[in-house]
């Protein structure tokens, strides 16, 4: 048993955890009291009828012409969803609310602390700017299926032009404003769009991303223009100058559009390109279908988030990555719920009490977000000495993914906000959950330690070793997915399909690889240990980062941390922990190294060979969240570092490097560059 699965045994038994569903898998018979009756239902349903299953799920969003067949498995690992189906995914995220009735109610508040300013904007306004943007680009000559690039920062814009793209059928790729001109450059590449929109300027704390100025270095290099831009000058800011001959200012484009209706799609129409990081020399661009993703997009908000119409669903993440695209935009808007669209920082815009404020502003009901913000604010206003200024009672849960999120940040959330945490996991290839706590399947709000819930209906989860053996309760292995995947997942990558076949579906045949480690206890629970390529090897013992961090965030000293391996002459690789103070400590550093090393010792094991570790001002996290360990590992191996644009702040890699040179590592490493 690995070592990291020892943690985890230990962690189950102070916990009386109770024995898994099902019954071949049970170690006593004691009642699993997390599972109910509703889930087991349907996802036995899901498994065993799926075509049944889904055709229910499919009745959730309006159709233009219903499904010929609900499953096409003849291709596989290509699956087809929803075959000959009609649909459009604006006309579901618009206009059937209007439709309905519902034209005044609230579809999104945009909240900017960065430009003191909210906007709230009804179903009806949605409409009305759509349509027009969308007759503006069928004047462009955009037909169905055309790419359109969009390039902005967090603003209603950005959710307007993505339901004007596929309210005429053709195809968005949001890319993540702020994003350096080689990102930009390569997706414009790849994608060749025919129309871009962008915004002149993002708004950051302390700085102005000038975006025009990025898109306009991008198009100098791109070896494809396209045949028009349409710039969005954001008022109060500095207007951008246009290139003559292909920039249209917005206003001018819906000054001589006339409303446009929506155009019907086949079901496996692609509704967006998405690129995920790390994209620069060979861009992967996840293809969406549009049936499957908005139907089950959906059902998801009741079922998963318990989100009704009369609620306000707020997730604070970004567009340009999947969890804005699924569930800011198109799942939220198709359940006619109210989205909230936060344009600031969690501690910066003033102060580490504005997730509060938003909450007791606009009453918001769930909150979506990444465990990374929560250590920010944790790390900054750890007795809420901002955030108790606010009210809260409104909200009911609060949901995390995109991170792994150690129990110490995610109980004093709880008690933070007075409401349950539920971890959930899910990819930017499946655009929505692959485990959950499903609240409206009424699982327990206080799940297992660790745990990211259990299988989400459609998922056939299984964990394997490297032969593709299975793995025992609780051992450490690889997350597969049998196939065929549910609706919604990605149906390709963009003109790569050879590239599609061998990244996720050659090294279990049969499965669809999430790339993941983790392991299942036995009430049928999974657990996310890490990326399977942030499992350290140390001495032929594999160890996940993530029980690594877990054990060094219960310090009480210690805001944030991230390990990684670095190489040593007799093991193959150690780990190596870079962590954050929290506020005002004022302990010797040398202390706080100690205890940590102490605790590592105790509670992992001398086997972890764990002896390095030390504070630092900022660690790299992306966007979205993510700890860029690879690039750590890299730099003190004394590896030439390229700064990903996903990087929220890259100052903080010269100051890692200096500690690392401390504790002798990077001593030659050339010092790290922002990529251009």
């Amino acid at each position: 048993m690995d070592i990291s699965t020892n943690l985890v045994y230990n962690n189950f038994v102070d916990n009386n955890m109770v024995p898994n569903r099902n019954k071949s898998l049970r170690v006593n018979q004691n009642v699993n009291t997390y599972t109910t009756t509703n889930y087991e239902e349907a996802y036995r349903r899901s498994l065993e009828d799926p075509e049944g299953f889904w055709a229910e799920v499919g009745t959730v969003v309006d159709w233009y012409k219903p499904w010929d067949k609900v499953l096409d498995n003849s291709a596989q690992p290509l699956t087809d969803w929803f075959v000959g189906g009609q649909i459009n995914a604006c006309y579901n995220a618009v206009d059937r609310h209007i439709k309905a009735g519902k034209g005044k109610k609230v579809a999104l508040i945009h909240d900017s602390p960065v430009t003191e300013s909210v906007t709230k904007i009804t179903y009806e306004d949605l409409y009305e700017k759509v349509s027009l943007l969308a007759g503006a680009l069928v004047n462009l000559g955009v037909v169905k299926g055309d790419r359109i690039l969009i390039y902005m920062p967090l603003i209603p814009e950005a959710i307007i032009s993505m339901l004007a793209v596929v309210r005429i059928g053709a195809v968005h790729s949001v890319v993540f404003g702020g994003f350096a001109a080689r990102e930009l450059c390569a997706r414009i590449n790849h994608a060749t769009p025919k129309v871009i929109i962008a915004a002149n300027c993002g708004i950051e704390p302390n700085k102005i991303v000038r975006y025009k100025d990025i898109l306009n270095t991008a198009l100098d290099r791109v070896s494809e223009k396209p045949k028009h831009c349409i710039i969005y000058q954001r008022p109060n800011m500095e207007p951008s100058p246009l290139t003559p001959g292909i920039d249209i200012l917005w206003s001018d484009a819906l000054s001589t559009a006339k409303h446009h209706p929506c155009v019907p799609v086949e079901a496996n129409h692609p509704l967006y390109i998405l690129y995920t990081s790390g994209t620069t020399d060979k861009p992967k661009g996840i293809v969406r279908p549009t049936g499957g993703h908005i139907a089950t997009l959906c059902w998801t908000m009741s079922c998963i988030y318990g989100m009704t119409e009369d609620d306000v669903w707020w997730t604070a993440s970004d567009m340009g990555w999947v969890v804005g695209h699924s569930y800011i935009c198109y799942g939220p808007l198709c359940a006619g719920i109210t989205s909230v669209m936060y344009e600031g920082k969690p501690d910066r815009t003033p102060d580490p009490g504005q997730y509060f404020r938003v909450i007791q502003d606009h009453k918001v009901n769930g909150l979506f977000t990444a465990p990374t913000a929560l250590r920010v604010i944790k790390r900054e206003d750890p007795v809420l000495e901002f955030g108790s200024k606010y009210n809260t009672k409104s909200l009911r849960t609060l949901f995390v993914a995109g991170e792994h999120c150690d129990h110490e940040t995610l109980t004093w959330a709880g008690k933070a906000l007075n409401v349950p945490v539920l971890n959930h996991w899910w990819q930017t290839e499946t655009g929505h959950s692959i485990t959950a706590s499903c609240l409206g399947f009424g699982h327990n709000l206080k799940p297992p330690m660790f745990s990211a819930g259990m299988p989400f209906p459609g998922y056939d989860v299984r964990i394997l070793k490297e032969d593709g053996s299975p793995c025992q309760l609780l051992e450490l292995g690889r997350i597969v997915v049998k196939l065929p995947l549910p609706p919604g997942v990605m149906s390709c990558l963009y003109k790569a399909p050879e590239r599609f076949i061998n990244t996720y579906f050659n090294n279990f045949i049969g499965y669809y690889d999430t790339m993941d480690a983790g392991y299942t206890d036995e009430n049928g629970y999974i657990y996310v240990t890490a990326r399977d390529d942030d499992v350290i090897n140390v001495a032929g013992h594999r160890l996940s980062t993530s029980a690594l961090e877990d054990v060094i965030l219960s310090h009480p000293d210690v805001g944030d941390a991230a390990v990684f391996g670095v190489p040593e002459t007799t093991k193959g690789e150690i780990p190596l922990c870079l962590y954050i103070k929290n506020k005002n400590c004022s302990k010797k550093e040398e202390d706080i190294n100690n205890e940590i090393v102490q605790n590592v010792r105790d509670l992992i094991g001398p086997i972890a060979s764990f002896h390095l570790c030390a504070p630092v001002q900022g660690l790299p996290r992306t966007r979205s969240g993510k700890t860029a360990r690879k690039s750590l590992s890299n730099l003190a191996s004394g590896k030439k570092v390229i700064i990903s644009g996903t990087i929220e702040d890259p100052s903080v890699y010269m100051g890692i490097k200096q500690v690392l040179q401390k504790l002798g590592y990077a001593k030659n490493a050339p010092d790290p560059e922002i990529e251009k």
